[in-house]
């Protein structure tokens, strides 16, 4: 309703000028499988809510959550053809919808090769194709947590905890990282290892935290940083398979890792954890910020000029502050990264559907 409203020009003398925001058409939108269904129903309606038809080509193996976001919308009375639904391989599917001619714009939430591969093959001028279209692509993270000389440290072990291994730690804004000052190093280490140790792996049904990762080729995936982070640093916790009966990985910490370590720079996507050590603050933040992501980022301090500072140099589209890094709530936290993270859509914020319209301005003269 507020888009579709007047839009405040400057007045110019013998003329009426309205600027007006209309839809671009039919977008393709890729969500992950990791929330198969709130990132769906999010990448989805704020597109049709500014007025724009969507044809939905879901995860490979999250479709049948998908199928059933279909349903819902039928039930509830959307029109046949508003939201489309086309299942199959992002290899097969998924590039055919992406170089569509009629294809406005995509809205992807994802992996970083994949979203790039999107942004590349969305670049390219198809046969008949009347326009540029518009891809917005979120996609991988590094999350790094700063915890500092003069902090409540069992507040952020706490929240480091909570930000690495939610959810198996499958979430692009899961903190990967935690760079820790030197004078609390040790300390941090001794409770953040003592907190791992009432973590137990198995079915979440039967209470436990942490329940298995997707699938098996994230497993092996997984398993594989572990196996190059044993070469690279400390093992102080996990570091093998979990309990059998499911794709379970314990949740895995190392210690003492260097800034350009493999697990140090790599999206795992899963519950690893690597932590560093800093000499002072600005080095804290020089590590969280040498990285090819941008997406959420947070920082453990009583030192009111140490938080100034992160607010202004930290460079990542979410940054928390004595609090976990993970959990962004709609309207309160609007979602999006820099640099290899995506192109900061910030779902959940106000200007997001302005990422679906396009400004009409007509001009009258009397």
């Amino acid at each position: 309703m507020r888009l579709d409203g007047v839009s405040e020009l400057v007045p110019y003398p013998c003329e009426e000028n309205e600027a007006k925001y209309i839809p671009l058409g039919v977008g393709v939108i890729i969500p992950p499988w990791n929330f198969p269904l709130a990132i769906l129903a999010g990448m989805t309606m704020g597109p049709v809510a500014a007025g724009n038809t969507a044809v939905i080509k879901p995860a490979s193996n999250t479709p049948i959550v998908a199928a059933r976001f279909i349903e819902l919308l039928a039930n509830a009375g959307l029109p046949p053809g508003v939201v489309n639904f086309v299942p199959g391989g992002g290899g097969e599917i998924g590039d055919f919808l992406v170089d569509h001619p009629q294809t406005r714009f995509i809205n992807f939430t994802g992996s970083k090769e994949v979203g790039l591969r999107i942004a590349e093959r969305a670049a390219k001028i198809q046969p008949g194709q009347l326009w540029i279209k518009r891809v917005h692509v979120e996609m991988g993270g590094k999350g790094t947590i700063i915890v500092d000389s003069d902090t409540d440290l069992d507040s952020a072990v706490q929240g480091v905890v909570a930000s690495a291994f939610g959810f198996q730690g499958q979430k692009c804004s899961a903190c990967s990282r935690v760079v820790v000052h030197q004078e609390v190093y040790e300390e941090f280490l001794d409770r953040l290892t003592k907190a791992m140790q009432k973590l137990k792996c198995g079915s979440v049904r039967d209470g436990d935290y942490l329940g298995p990762v997707c699938d098996q080729n994230a497993h092996k995936s997984i398993l594989k940083y572990i196996e190059i982070g044993k070469t690279e640093g400390k093992l102080l916790a996990g570091g093998e398979v979990g309990p059998e009966g499911g794709w379970f990985i314990q949740p895995t910490v190392f210690a003492d890792i260097a800034p350009e370590a493999v697990i140090s720079q790599q999206e795992i996507f899963g519950p690893v954890l690597a932590v560093l050590k800093a000499e002072n603050f600005d080095q804290a933040l020089a590590i969280a910020n040498d990285t090819q992501y941008g997406l959420t980022g947070g920082v453990y301090s009583n030192n009111r000029a140490h938080l100034e500072l992160a607010r202004r140099d930290f460079h990542v589209g979410n940054l928390y502050l004595n609090r976990k890094i993970t959990g962004a709530m709609v309207g309160v936290q609007p979602f999006g990264g820099y640099n290899m993270s995506g192109t900061c859509a910030k779902a959940g914020g106000r200007d997001y559907l302005l990422l679906f319209t396009q400004m009409k301005v007509i001009v009258e003269r009397f």
